[in-house]
């Protein structure tokens, strides 16, 4: 009989809670015929949820690269762990959350990197940067400056409590996204590597952290719960610390997933069952019941296994750090999930509870049809260039985003080596040793949305190509990937094709897949699919020699250094802003992505970094190469003069086509016929752009000047256009 404050149990109930009629039915055959009780229903619809379980995405997944000898075993899809040589291992996870955090910008940006940060803290590593990815509608939208301010407020007053710089990300606006938001965050740290790693049986399981809250259960929008970046970092210390004990059999996140998730993560990597004293959790509110005890997604909180005998020394130094430190439980050989509640049980799952994988049936979307290629407008004539320029150096997709880097702390501990808006990847030093790490993360909605399978690919090609932009190897990447619900067969074909895009290129460029995270919810049909990809670069040694530092920013260095493309423009204009802006609507198709010459410009591109022949490099995207080569200017606080070839494109194209596989470099004057042997060595393309220097900008095309104007003025335009539509001025 259920209790007052717990509805009937039935196949209502579990659809309600996201149980499908075969999978309510799946429930009781597990349990041998009777009805779960409303708890282990509260525990399934957890776990057999598609965030949670990825029981729609797997059969894809399953296809992308992971395997590399740099590539460590962890636990969980979102998180990856890679060997950094010397004894080191770093350890990266990323995340993203969508409406929720709409409903409260600031907490739910806090709350997404409380989850990636306590998830790499949970593997023994120390957090050594944080990116963000950032998603918005139309700049002119009524929510979208609310929005900005917020999420921005989140990220930069939690990140910057724990102490860990913020090195950069990547902002999107799209009308389709109008009053939405989704914020994702990747975090990464490092550790030295353990020979042996504790191994769970028998221990008692503690509770750590705050208090749990109910949260919203999974019924409708509610506010996400508050990040208090103050016990985070508690935890932070606290953690690091007890695991250095070698008492901690194993270590859990309370994450999205709840208790629920928790416990049964625990479980299922020590190999054993668990049983939980559910009144013993320390509780937010009185009257809390089972059910929202292991459904609240309340931050703050870690679920460890202690080594039998351990519990006293463990729990003395967790409460040093000012936490509550409680034992609400203990592994057991039962390899059964099992929750008592003022000692009558209310949960009892065997661990084999996994949610069945499905291959739901797929269908092209018929939009495709209609996003095709529209006939190009009139080319450019050269006296409307620098009008041209202006209206895309002011673009929401172009425009600099300074405003945003202002929010966050990228130098804090000391180790920043390059920082946001300073380069194409931010690049911190790892302590104690001669490495660095480099991290970027790219996305580009527009290209995704014209066709899924080569959108992912240059998700790919672009993060891998701004690694190699200061000087970094590629050595893992993880992905967030954003669709409708798997009841839509088109949802279903584009994150298909998404996939293999992501495979593509991962095989090509030689880059493993570390982990990622799948976003499927109908309610965001009318979105255009995101492909968000995160990845990490690493440079043996950073330290300086004679040649110079291994490493460069994107801005120019100093006057008079020759300014070089690596790459070849082409007479394409496809998914880029500059068509957006004359047609009004995204159009394609792709840009042409020719992945062995993409290998062949980075290996190039790093090497010529690493060698002190190149003082700047940064990538053409969007804008196109005109934008880019400004943006190295702005960076560098110099002018420029380039003398360009049409090569038989048209103006536009030339200028303002967003061709792939394209870097923009600079070198000093007696270094260009180095580079010009070593773009020959790696059969790169190589064509001289002109020279910095000056306080102008001037362009010219086959000898007529179309751009001739004051850096400055340009300069100010790009800078302060995004910080004026935020701050309403």
């Amino acid at each position: 009989m259920p209790t007052p404050t717990e509805p009937a149990v039935n196949d209502v109930l579990a659809r309600k809670l996201g149980l499908s009629e075969q999978e309510w039915q799946a429930a009781t055959r597990l349990l041998d015929g009777r009805k779960p009780t409303y708890p282990e229903l509260g525990v399934l619809g957890v776990l057999w949820s598609e965030a949670r379980s990825g029981k729609s995405s797997r059969v894809h997944l399953d296809h992308l690269p992971s395997g590399s000898p740099r590539v460590l075993d962890t636990p969980g899809p979102n998180t990856g762990a890679v060997d950094l040589g010397d004894g080191w291992a770093a350890i990266c996870a990323m995340t993203a959350g969508d409406r929720a955090g709409g409903l409260d910008p600031c907490q739910g940006a806090a709350g997404c990197l409380d989850r990636t940060v306590s998830q790499v803290f949970a593997l023994g590593a120390r957090p050594l940067a944080n990116l963000n990815a950032l998603r918005f509608g139309g700049l002119d939208a009524p929510l979208t400056r609310e929005l900005a301010q917020g999420v921005s407020a989140g990220l930069g007053s939690y990140g910057n409590c724990l102490g860990i710089p913020m090195l950069g990300g990547d902002v999107g606006f799209d009308p389709c996204r109008d009053g939405t938001l989704r914020t994702g965050t990747f975090t990464v740290g490092v550790r030295r590597l353990r020979p042996d790693s504790p191994t769970g049986g028998g221990g008692k399981l503690i509770y750590v952290g705050a208090r749990t809250a109910p949260t919203a259960g999974g019924e409708g929008l509610q506010p996400p719960p508050p990040a208090d970046p103050f016990t985070g970092k508690l935890l932070l210390e606290a953690c690091l610390e007890v695991l250095q004990t070698g008492s901690v059999l194993a270590i859990q996140a309370l994450g999205p997933a709840g208790l629920a998730g928790a416990a049964w993560d625990l479980a299922a990597r020590t190999g054993s069952g668990v049983e939980y004293q559910l009144d013993q959790i320390p509780m937010a509110e009185e009257g809390m019941t089972p059910f929202e005890l292991m459904r609240s997604t309340s931050p703050g909180r870690m679920l460890l296994e202690a080594r039998p005998g351990s519990e006293p020394e463990l729990q003395r130094i967790l409460h040093k750090w000012g936490l509550a430190a409680i034992v609400v439980g203990e592994a057991t050989e039962s390899r059964r999930w099992r929750g008592l509640w003022y000692g009558q049980q209310v949960v009892d799952l065997p661990l084999t509870a996994l949610a069945p994988a499905l291959d739901p049936p797929q269908a092209r979307p018929a939009y495709l049809d209609q996003a095709g290629p529209l006939p190009l407008p009139e080319d450019l004539r050269p006296e409307e260039v620098d009008g041209q320029l202006r209206l895309l150096l002011a673009s929401p997709a172009c425009a600099g985003r300074g405003w945003f880097y202002g929010q966050y702390d990228g130098t804090v501990r000391g180790n920043t080596l390059l920082h946001q808006g300073e380069a194409d990847a931010g690049l911190i030093r790892v302590e104690g040793t001669t490495k660095a790490l480099a991290l970027t993360c790219d996305g580009n909605s527009r290209l995704a949305w014209l066709d899924p399978f080569w959108g992912a690919a240059h998700a790919v090609a672009e993060a891998c190509r701004n690694l190699a932009c200061v000087g970094a190897e590629p050595i893992g990447l993880t992905h967030c990937l954003a669709y409708g619900g798997p009841e839509q067969p088109e949802a279903v074909w584009v994150l298909a094709q998404t996939v293999l895009g992501l495979r593509q290129a991962c095989l090509a460029l030689e880059v493993p897949v570390l982990g990622g995270d799948v976003s499927a919810d109908s309610a965001t049909g009318a979105i255009h699919p995101d492909a968000l990809v995160a990845a990490l670069g690493l440079i043996e040694d950073c330290t300086p020699t004679g040649a110079g530092k291994p490493y460069c920013g994107s801005g120019f260095k100093a006057a008079g250094h020759g300014i070089f493309l690596l790459g070849e423009c082409r007479d394409e204009l496809g998914g880029s802003e500059f068509l957006r802006q004359r047609l009004g609507r995204v159009s394609g198709p792709c840009p042409e992505l020719r992945l062995d010459e993409e290998f062949r410009l980075q290996a190039c591109v790093r090497e010529g970094i690493r060698m002190g022949l190149i003082r700047s490099a940064h990538d053409t995207s969007e804008g196109g190469l005109l934008v880019a080569v400004l943006e190295s200017a702005f960076n560098g606080n110099l002018g420029c003069r380039l003398e360009l070839m049409g090569q038989g494109l048209r103006l536009d194209a030339l200028l303002f086509g967003e061709s792939a596989g394209r870097i923009v470099v600079t070198v000093e004057p007696e270094d260009e016929a180095s580079l010009a042997r070593l773009a020959g060595a790696h059969r790169v393309p190589l064509q001289k752009l002109g020279v910095t220097g000056g306080t102008r900008v001037v362009v010219a095309v086959d000898s007529t000047v179309v751009v001739d104007t004051g850096a400055d003025a340009l300069r100010r335009l790009h800078g302060s256009a995004l910080e004026t539509a935020l701050q309403g001025r």
